[in-house]
């Protein structure tokens, strides 16, 4: 049997999964090359606490290189800036173009804060809490609000998708203002594209609108549901229908695009830029090429009046992974591959609210579902704390 080279682009949650199993299920035979943006691994769910000061990037982050020399895997830190589907060769911002047999894209997504005027953390007037830089401006931002506090809006625009995180900041938020005695100087208020609380952009799940309601009502949450923004100004949001909601601080959840040189590729991506798929993950014109992660294309399981994506969490990235390196590994050992379409995958969440939150698993990320259990309780914010450790010492080690 010839030698295989499997390139692999991105090393967050779906790259480093997949390159570790292919690696395990290959052995050294056959060739696994991770290129990669970042040298460093950032456990994203924990960004919600970064505006808090409870975590530091040293807290969150680990470095690739040594676990991928570890496992005999090629490691490059660099951006890729084309990929050739024809040539079946990626391009870096180095110069270099190496070939692949496979080829893997676990891009991740770009925040698009150009989607509204006046969103996010560099040229608009929003925090944002998606990339490690702009949490710690937000840090920055709420240290000087808890000085001089206002009113608060959190929330997610139209097509957005991270709504769980979204939430999670939205009830971190109404902790600190707890803690801080701020609850009659700093009302709260939630703005978001979905059409009923607990929508996720998933259509729901299980009874966690009615959960959703009783928090909100608990921690005296104003909840404007539909809500499509037309543009931010300091110190105020601008929605289509003429409303305006005055803020001292705002983080808005941005809608994401597929990052550029994944957005570049010809039909075989959606107009966002995310890889279209079969339920193998593979490219069905180019069936060397698979997906895995936020990379993937997702459409939105029901019609919404404002326009909501599809959530695309961390363990959803890993199992798509897991499915992608089974299905590379039976294509170049002659086995049979496996078919997973990713609203078939299970669902396990956890979204916490600061001292508190809901436990969240279901048979189906996306319906039709057999079951979907919410477990909400402190619980639920021990068991952040617990899965932020394990999952970090776990795959510091290169286990996955």
């Amino acid at each position: 049997m010839l030698s295989k080279r499997v390139v692999i682009v991105g090393s967050s949650f779906a790259g480093m999964t997949a390159a570790i199993e292919l690696k395990e299920k290959l052995g050294d035979r056959h060739e696994i090359v991770v290129l990669s943006k970042d040298d460093q691994f950032l456990f994203m769910p924990s960004l919600i606490w970064v505006p808090f000061g409870l975590r530091a990037a040293k807290d969150i982050t680990f470095p690739l290189a040594p676990i991928y020399k570890k496992k005999g895997i090629e490691f490059i830190h660099t951006a890729v800036t084309e990929i050739d589907l024809h040539a079946r060769r990626v391009v870096t911002e180095d110069g270099e173009s190496p070939d692949y047999d496979y080829l893997v894209i676990a891009t991740g997504p770009t925040p698009n804060y150009d989607a509204v005027p006046g969103l996010g953390p560099y040229s608009g007037f929003t925090h944002s809490i998606f990339t490690l830089d702009a949490a710690e401006k937000a840090a920055a931002a709420f240290e000087a609000f808890v000085n001089k506090p206002g009113p608060v809006v959190i929330g997610a625009v139209q097509g957005a998708s991270c709504f769980g995180a979204a939430y999670e900041f939205l009830f971190n938020f109404a902790h600190q203002i707890r803690k801080h005695k701020l609850e009659k100087k700093a009302p709260l208020t939630y703005l978001t594209a979905e059409p009923f609380l607990g929508h996720f952009g998933m259509g729901g799940f299980g009874p966690a609108s009615k959960l959703a309601t009783m928090f909100f009502r608990k921690l005296a949450i104003h909840g404007e549901t539909n809500a499509q923004v037309a543009g931010i100004k300091p110190g105020e949001i601008h929605l289509t229908d003429g409303r305006t909601f005055p803020f001292a601080f705002a983080m808005l959840a941005p809608p994401f695009l597929g990052v550029d040189a994944v957005r570049e590729l010809k039909g075989v991506t959606t107009p966002a830029g995310f890889v279209q798929v079969n339920d193998y993950y593979q490219i069905e014109t180019f069936p060397e090429v698979f997906a895995a992660g936020v990379a993937v294309a997702m459409a939105p399981p029901d019609k919404t009046p404002v326009p909501c994506g599809v959530p695309k969490t961390g363990y959803l990235s890993e199992e798509m992974a897991r499915v992608v390196a089974h299905n590379i590994a039976a294509a170049i050992l002659g086995e049979k591959m496996v078919a997973l379409a990713p609203g078939a995958i299970d669902a396990k969440c956890v979204l916490d609210a600061g001292n508190t939150g809901m436990i969240m698993t279901s048979d189906h990320f996306l319906e039709p579902r057999d079951h979907a259990w919410l477990i909400p309780g402190p619980e639920a914010h021990w068991a952040k704390l617990a899965f932020e450790k394990y999952f970090l010492a776990t795959r510091k080690r290169g286990r996955v």
